[in-house]
């Protein structure tokens, strides 16, 4: 049995990688547009821009992807999907021939609509190298969105001692999955680093003038800086599907299985819009750890298996010295509690209408991320367990996870 998986990324990769651990007899075809080996993206906006020597984090080295049966197509771009006829065009011309495919297509950096469409953008490994090219001189940095990306370039590029500066037209930072004070702790660190962070409004207009950028924002102020990045989120590469006849709405319609509405044919990774058990709904997530659970969700239903996809999110920002780690969803909660932590920092608990603990978040280190793994299994039991618990730190998580 013949499988194609459209996408090579860490979803995509994954799934190739959990079939053939798993026994899986049939062939593999992992297509993949980038003619790199897999190589992870959270790194992009970091370790990259940072290190002394930049190393792309390739997870699927050692042979781990070199076995009978699995063919590696970097550098080929899938051009079609025939869904009745079982084929995949590329663009070279090529028809593949497919009993099972698997669309891990990712998605694309959203551009600022009215803005030059030669402002940088950072998704690939080739942007974050051009991106680190361009901070080696020094200078100003206008980063425009301040999302996680947006915060974590915002943080090499002023530990690599350039000025900042961060426009947001949302009133706060992080506002898609951080909740509002730990966002806001995050936001003093950058502030007291000197970074110059503007909310509520963005860039109207950008121009060049004499090898810099002018950026004129909404509410009036003009910027004269020598960089510009925009990181204003993405949007998911879904026109393969959708040309296809496969159900799109922000993303590729999957179930719990990550099937699409095509029979055969499963979706993974950022150009996915599937259930998250959490939420009670469906939404699109890009996150390195949901890719991954989603890969190894699709791969056991490939395999015959009936599994069921109700993996937790999670998500990290490393700034500074400082991790912020996320579990659950932020915008499930409708009450927080605090829970002191014994270095000094917080952990916030988001609880819905239930009391069930459906969010943990804070900004440390060993503490902070311990206690987020604890809280990930008390999100995923539903368990409705004592507000008083929960806040106590004499009482370990780790124990109420137990229960």
């Amino acid at each position: 049995m013949d499988v194609v998986i459209i996408g090579g990324g860490e979803a995509g990769a994954r799934v190739a990688h959990e079939l053939h651990t798993a026994g899986w007899e049939g062939t593999v075809t992992l297509v993949g547009e980038e003619y790199r080996p897999v190589y992870e993206r959270p790194p992009l906006s970091k370790n990259v821009l940072l290190d002394e020597i930049p190393e792309a984090v390739e997870p699927y080295r050692g042979g781990r992807l070199d076995v009978p049966g699995l063919t590696l197509r970097p550098g080929e771009r899938a051009e079609a999907i025939d869904v009745g006829a079982r084929s995949v065009r590329l663009a070279g011309g090529e028809d593949l021939r497919f009993d099972r495919l698997v669309l891990a297509t990712g998605a694309r950096a959203r551009t600022v609509p009215g803005l030059p469409g030669n402002v940088p953008v950072l998704r690939t490994w080739d942007e974050a190298l051009a991106l680190r090219s361009a901070l080696t001189g020094g200078g100003h940095l206008l980063v425009i969105g301040a999302g996680m990306i947006g915060m974590e370039v915002a943080a090499s590029a002023r530990t690599r001692g350039l000025q900042v500066s961060v426009v947001e037209v949302a009133d706060r930072a992080m506002g898609r999955a951080v909740p509002a004070p730990v966002a806001a702790e995050m936001v003093a660190r950058h502030e007291a680093e000197g970074v110059s962070l503007r909310l509520s409004t963005t860039v109207a207009s950008l121009t060049r003038e004499s090898g810099q950028w002018r950026a004129r924002l909404e509410d009036g102020e003009e910027l004269l800086v020598d960089h510009v990045l925009a990181c204003v989120g993405t949007a998911p590469d879904t026109d393969l599907a959708r040309t296809a006849g496969i159900e799109v709405d922000d993303g590729v319609v999957v179930d719990q299985q990550m099937r699409t509405s095509a029979p055969g044919v499963w979706a993974v990774g950022d150009c996915v819009s599937g259930p998250v058990a959490v939420l009670g709904r469906r939404q699109r997530l890009e996150s390195w750890r949901m890719a991954h659970d989603q890969a190894v969700t699709a791969a056991a239903s490939i395999r015959g298996e009936e599994p069921e996809h109700a993996a937790v999110p999670w998500f990290w920002s490393d700034q500074y010295d400082l991790s912020l780690q996320v579990s659950g969803m932020a915008v499930a909660a409708r009450t927080w509690l605090e829970r002191p932590e014994p270095d000094g920092s917080t952990l916030h608990l988001g609880l819905d209408d239930a009391g069930r603990v459906v969010c943990a978040a804070g900004v440390g280190r060993a503490a902070i991320a311990k206690d987020v793994r604890a809280a990930e299994r008390i999100i995923s039991s539903g368990a409705v367990l004592d507000p008083a618990e929960l806040v106590d730190p004499t009482v370990r998580l780790k124990a109420l996870a137990r229960r």
